[in-house]
């Protein structure tokens, strides 16, 4: 059997590119004796034009005329299906591969988010009676957080005004000044459907907001916020329908594909967000200022839930305190101070119709719909951070606003926490029906998960998970979706979207290679980051210095050293030289990529890799310490954390001796420490030994290949100043 582009043409299918069209197609040809083509088909070819294909086989000059065309055409016709198939399934493979890369690694780092934040709140917590004052410093960074730090919170409503008035005091937009220079959309309440299209405008051409505008919606949103309950109650007798969007991330191409599709929201075209509108996207503070001035534009028909990323400890690691840092520099400590207010009065969830519940998370075995209403939710600023001895609300107050920001369905019944997070629990198909029929709802709709293809029905069809930020982990990892409810019966109908060209014009095969390509740079970063305690594993499995190791050796070594649970079978050959016959994996051959001259010690894991596995950590801890979110950690705010670390270590370190360590770090010598000077004090106590003794010349252009080397590898980020 052989494939032709038609009955006239002898060329390979992919090669071919002369006879599309070919007008004899649909007819048996006598023109090539001894054969018949017996199917045709049009096909997809490389170049992403389309041709169409033959099936030819030899004659059977025996076999009746009237049966010959049905039964080898059949057979032609499952040919085609049966080969088909198989590349839809390797497809299928290399997608679902890359996702597990992708989705396993996003969890790792909020499990080490939580115990980074689980580590200072113990600090704060053993602190608290030595030196309340110290504690209190690091734990409120700000006026408006003093309302919710280790102090009990004043009860009374003359108290809470003055807080409040300082809040706006600190932040007052009044006193920032509008530049003449300044092109962007001028913005003063009260404000109008105009407002919100001169925003959109403005943001089309990437144009930022003023700072003062900024400012002024975040106050009138406060101010609307503050007014809601705790659920929401969204309602279709008029529209008839209502739409829900998931996670946008700061993908602000994103919003204006669910705007440009759906329309923009009014009385009959309501929307419910549903958390998430920050971090990871290089646009957070667009899609958040877009989201809250439609809310106040259209107060009866915008919702806005909050997400486990509504949090500032979050945003601390994943990149919206930086956004603002870049984008507003002296004006970012007013809008970070604002804006973690803001996060504590978003409602936790909204009611459509009494049917359908909207959360960011999902729920547990222990939510309770009436105590949810009754929580004082301004207590939450951070979730992150379990009730302590001085808090003023309970652990069942925390477990309930915990378990719906940070909840995953799975497909086994009961309720278990949430490991793979670090919070929130898992929930099963029984707890799901159990919630429904309790409080009489027909459907849970949440978000707060990636998904293929932007929304996933689980639990027999109770729970809908809806993520609307396409392209998350990279271009074409996955596409985004919004839902709507439409009828009295509220059916769900999802919509899903791509908002980047670039994806929209690939094929399936170049959507599948661009995912794998960019879950394989990810996960090899992770394994650099172990790779010397990666060696000491391999080399005592070869006792024989072969230099190979079984695959499942090698397989094993992966999962307990990196932490991943990823597929390291499939992952093998693209990760590693293995020899098929013998099936054994050239263990040197993992880490050719990544090899750094003169930068490895032999005795254990070097500075530069315990920098990259732990940067983010580093940078979190940073963020931390610089209290007023200045980008710098003032010689005070460097006190209060030293004395913090000395009073748990019990070794406190006198003040003179916190002085000149300052100074040691303060390389420039301007009074503050920088993040690159701060991991430069990492580097200089680093106690790696090293085989062979190197001048102190030596050292410095190693320690300058370590840099370069990292900061290529990180994406330009600059590591050490020499």
């Amino acid at each position: 059997m052989t494939w032709n582009c038609g009955p006239c043409c002898k060329t390979d299918v992919n090669e071919c590119i002369r006879h599309v069209g070919c007008n004899r197609e649909m007819r048996r040809t006598r023109d090539m004796p001894g054969n018949a083509v017996l199917l045709f088909s049009e096909i997809e070819r490389k170049d992403r034009k389309r041709s169409m294909v033959s099936v030819v086989v030899p004659r059977v000059e025996n076999v009746q005329e009237s049966h010959k065309p049905e039964g080898v055409a059949m057979k032609a016709a499952l040919l085609i299906q049966r080969w088909y198939r198989r590349y839809l399934a390797r497809q299928e493979i290399r997608k679902r591969c890359s996702w597990n890369i992708f989705q396993s690694l996003e969890y790792a780092g909020e499990q080490d988010q939580m115990k980074l934040q689980n580590f200072f709140h113990d600090l704060l917590t053993h602190l608290s009676n030595i030196k309340p004052s110290v504690a209190a410093a690091i734990s409120n960074p700000n006026p408006a957080a003093s309302l919710r730090g280790l102090e009990p919170l004043p009860k009374d409503q003359l108290r809470l005004a003055a807080a409040e008035a300082e809040l706006y005091r600190n932040t007052d937009p009044n006193e920032i000044i509008v530049e003449e220079t300044y092109r962007g959309a001028h913005l003063e309440p009260p404000f109008t459907s105009q407002h919100v299209n001169q925003l959109i405008q403005s943001f089309k051409e990437r144009r930022t907001l003023h700072a003062r505008y900024v400012l002024t919606i975040i106050h009138e949103a406060r101010y609307f916020l503050r007014q809601m309950p705790n659920l929401s109650t969204a309602s279709t007798a008029f529209a008839k329908q209502i739409t829900v969007v998931g996670d946008l991330h700061g993908k602000l191409d994103d919003l204006l594909t669910v705007f440009y599709k759906n329309g923009l929201p009014s009385k009959d075209n309501p929307y419910v967000f549903n958390g998430d509108f920050v971090d990871r996207g290089i646009h957070s503070v667009e899609v958040l200022m877009l989201l809250l001035l439609c809310m106040l534009v259209w107060k009866d028909c915008v919702f806005l839930n909050r997400g486990n990323h509504e949090d500032f400890n979050v945003n601390l690691r994943y990149g919206f305190l930086k956004e603002i840092m870049y984008k507003y520099t002296r004006q970012a400590p007013k809008i970070i101070q604002a804006t973690e207010d803001l996060y504590s009065w978003l409602p936790l969830g909204t009611l459509i119709d009494n049917k359908v519940l909207v959360v960011h998370g999902g729920v547990s075995s222990t939510t309770d719909l009436k105590a949810i209403a009754t929580v004082d939710r301004h207590q939450f600023a951070t979730v992150l951070q379990a009730p302590g001895q001085h808090s003023n609300y309970t652990y069942r107050e925390w477990r309930q606003v915990v378990d719906l920001l940070w909840s995953d369905p799975r497909t086994l019944n009961g309720c278990q926490p949430n490991n793979l997070r670090g919070g929130g629990s898992f929930f099963g198909p029984d707890v799901t029906e159990a919630f429904l029929r309790k409080y009489d709802l027909q459907l849970i709709i949440r978000s707060h998960e990636c998904k293929v293809d932007g929304y996933e029905f689980t639990h027999n069809g109770k729970v809908l998970t809806i993520f609307s930020a396409s392209n998350y982990y990279d271009v074409g990892s996955n596409r985004g979706a919004y839902v709507k409810l439409c009828g009295p019966k509220l059916v769900p109908h999802a919509v899903m979207f791509v908002s980047t060209a670039q994806t929209r014009k690939a094929t399936i095969q170049q959507r599948s290679g661009l995912m794998e390509h960019s879950a394989l740079r990810e996960l090899k970063h992770h394994i650099f980051a172990c790779q010397s305690l990666l060696k000491k594993e391999f080399q005592r499995t070869d006792p024989n210095k072969t230099g190979t190791v079984k695959v499942s050796d090698w397989c094993d070594i992966m999962e307990r050293t990196v932490g991943l649970k990823v597929t390291w079978r499939l992952l093998c050959p693209k990760i590693a030289q293995v020899d098929p016959i013998q099936g054994l994996v050239h263990y040197e051959s993992t880490f050719d990529e990544y090899y750094l001259t003169n930068a490895l010690a032999q005795g254990g894991p070097t500075f530069l890799e315990s920098l990259y596995r732990n940067k983010e950590a580093l940078e979190t801890i940073f963020r931390i310490m610089d209290k007023d979110g200045s980008g710098l950690i003032s010689m005070q705010e460097f006190q209060d954390a030293c004395d913090l670390l000395g009073q748990h270590a019990e070794q406190p370190m006198s003040r003179e001796h916190i002085e000149q360590l300052a100074k040691s770090i303060d390389i420039n010598k301007d009074g503050f420490i920088d993040f690159n000077e701060f991991l430069e004090a990492f580097r200089l106590v680093d106690k790696t030994p090293s085989l062979d003794e190197k001048s102190p010349d030596q050292e410095d252009r190693d320690s300058f290949d370590q840099s370069r080397n990292l900061q290529e590898s990180n994406g330009g980020i600059e590591i050490t100043k020499l």
